[in-house]
């Protein structure tokens, strides 16, 4: 039921939005911010700097997991012949080992972690130059709007109103 007030509420704004731009002379274009993104050559760049960084926190996490799994590994092969007093040093030190490893995992891959925002420093300048190109281009094409097909919301749209090629050919050309 509330899907089929959505979308009659939704339809009913697409009316409108379209009876304005007719009266007013609204002119409207699209992009597909998505396919920019991916198809913009700064993006590869990014994109590699990005993983040498994951690639970097991955080894750690590995190097932390195994050392982890030996000092596991130790306690299992050595416990009848340790000393109680060695014992509890190894069970300590895996404990100690265990805990750095999961605030580790929750510093670089929690929700907040340095993952995300490591994301977010490398592709916010992308996005920015994205937006710069696309308003730079709409200006010049002399349009009013332009939506983005990328987020779902755009139910249809002509091909001559399609700026996505032209901001992906101004940004690669720079």
């Amino acid at each position: 039921m509330h899907v089929k007030k959505l979308f009659l509420i939704l339809f009913a704004a697409l009316l409108v939005c379209g009876t304005a731009s007719a009266e007013d002379g609204l002119r409207v274009a699209h992009v597909d911010s998505k396919l920019i993104f991916e198809g913009y050559k700064g993006t590869k760049k990014a994109q590699e700097e990005y993983d040498r960084q994951v690639a970097k926190w991955e080894q750690q996490a590995n190097l932390l997991q195994k050392e982890l799994a030996a000092i596991k590994e130790k306690l299992d092969k050595q416990a009848l012949m340790l000393s109680d007093e060695k014992r509890n040093e190894l069970e300590a030190d895996y404990a100690k080992k265990n805990t750095e490893l999961k605030e580790f995992i929750d510093r670089v891959y929690g929700r907040t972690g340095e993952l995300i925002t490591e994301n977010e420093k490398v592709s916010a300048p992308i996005i920015a130059l994205i937006k710069k190109a696309v308003t730079e281009i709409a200006l010049q094409e002399g349009y009013d709007m332009v939506v983005d097909r990328a987020t779902g919301a755009v139910l249809f749209w002509k091909d001559e109103n399609d700026l996505t090629k032209k901001v992906l050919d101004y940004l690669n050309a720079r």
